[in-house]
């Protein structure tokens, strides 16, 4: 991915013309860690933007199956909590897409039920 050091490449050779510098002048000025580091800094931040994410869509899970969990499941509604959770998969699932079926729906309530304390589903 980085270039040998010591030829000037094409990006330097372009701006060598624009500029009227000598590549040798450019070459010089170029720090050589500059693309390594900043491509270290990109990275970093996607590799956290994807814990981030991660960490969030945890949390949305635990708190959708616990929701539905003190809602319908622990309630009088329990006798007909199944036909609840399908139809509110299938309205989910139409709005935001396939995440939301029906086996994933009680896979939460299980995560919620599993994890009582929020905090600890999250670590």
């Amino acid at each position: 991915m980085t270039k040998r050091q010591g030829k000037p490449g094409k990006d330097e050779a372009v701006i060598a013309q624009t500029t009227g510098a000598p590549q040798s002048v450019l070459q010089e000025l170029f720090p050589p860690a500059l693309l390594s580091d900043i491509r270290l800094l990109i990275e970093g931040a996607r590799v956290g933007a994807a814990a981030a994410v991660n960490s969030e869509m945890v949390r949305l899970y635990w708190s959708i199956g616990e929701r539905i969990r003190k809602d319908i499941l622990a309630s009088e509604r329990a006798a007909y909590g199944e036909q609840i959770v399908e139809v509110l998969s299938r309205r989910l699932s139409e709005e935001y897409g396939g995440g939301f079926s029906r086996p994933n729906l009680f896979h939460m309530i299980r995560f919620a039920e599993t994890f009582r304390d929020r905090e600890m589903s999250t670590r």
